[in-house]
């Protein structure tokens, strides 16, 4: 991890800012984080990410961001597929002669010598 200089990154951040916006940014500073105009706070690294996205270098991240999408759609297709597996399991343990927790219980009540207090 590189060391970031803070006027330098604030410097470059500012002059982003005001291309893109057309107005100088209000940057407070409280202990390691900058709020940028009362905004959220963020990390230095985080003003160099925005710096970039703000002078144009956004274009590379969305071709990243392109190829993201599809290996999400696949992992969305198979937890689809799993799903009806899920419920087919579901089903047959309810109709596999289980016992429900209220006959549980009393089974186990019946099988203890004494009976807890409040139960008659």
């Amino acid at each position: 991890m590189s060391k970031l200089d803070k006027e330098q990154v604030l410097a470059d951040f500012v002059a982003a800012y005001e291309g893109a916006h057309g107005k100088a940014p209000q940057v407070d500073q409280k202990g390691s984080w900058y709020s940028v105009d009362g905004g959220k706070s963020v990390r230095l690294s985080d003003l160099a990410d925005m710096t970039a996205e703000l002078s144009g270098g956004a274009a590379p991240a969305k071709t990243d961001a392109a190829p993201k999408k599809a290996p999400a759609a696949k992992k969305a297709t198979a937890p689809k597929a799993a799903k009806p597996k899920a419920k087919a399991k579901a089903k047959t343990a309810t109709t596999g002669g289980g016992l429900t927790p209220k006959e549980l219980w009393k089974q186990k009540l019946a099988n203890r010598d004494t009976l807890p207090r409040g139960v008659r």
